[in-house]
């Protein structure tokens, strides 16, 4: 289970996920803001959503994280990383984490409808999962699902739709 980080300093990056965020709903995409952090707390990338931009429906902030960690680093293994990341996973990110075999996730918003981690599949404490990642949820968890909800409140009000 998920243990609250009550420190928003600690070098979570939960402020620069948070700003990612920001960013991706000024560009017109769902506000997930995601940061890689190196074991001494060095940022190794950081984005926001960029699925409508690309039109990549894996371009998930997490996904986009990862993939330049690696490419950086020259190596695929992330296990001496914390991924900071504003919004629980979703399936994919959950299962890409277990992948890259990212050490530690750190994330702020729940998500009961497409989460991953605490919600749905669950995959991180499943029997079959090829790497668990320490994981801590609910770190600035207020201010990330207002993102969301005022990003989709807004997206209603003008009439528009978008799925995930």
């Amino acid at each position: 289970m998920t243990r609250p980080l009550h420190n928003r300093g600690a070098g979570s990056g939960m402020d620069m996920a948070l700003l990612q965020a920001r960013l991706a709903a000024t560009r017109g995409e769902v506000p997930v803001g995601a940061v890689l952090l190196d074991a001494q707390g060095a940022v190794l990338a950081q984005a926001g959503n960029r699925v409508e931009e690309l039109q990549d429906p894996s371009a998930h902030a997490e996904m986009l994280v990862m993939r330049e960690a690696v490419r950086q680093r020259q190596g695929r293994r992330l296990a001496d990383c914390t991924l900071v990341v504003s919004l629980e996973p979703c399936p994919m990110c959950a299962a890409a984490m277990a992948h890259f075999r990212v050490g530690r996730l750190v994330f702020g918003a729940y998500d009961p409808k497409g989460g991953a981690v605490e919600h749905g599949a669950r995959l991180p404490y499943r029997a079959e999962t090829l790497h668990r990642p320490e994981i801590v949820g609910g770190v600035c968890e207020r201010e990330a699902a207002e993102l969301l909800k005022s990003f989709f409140q807004t997206l209603r009000g003008e009439g528009g739709g978008r799925g995930g």
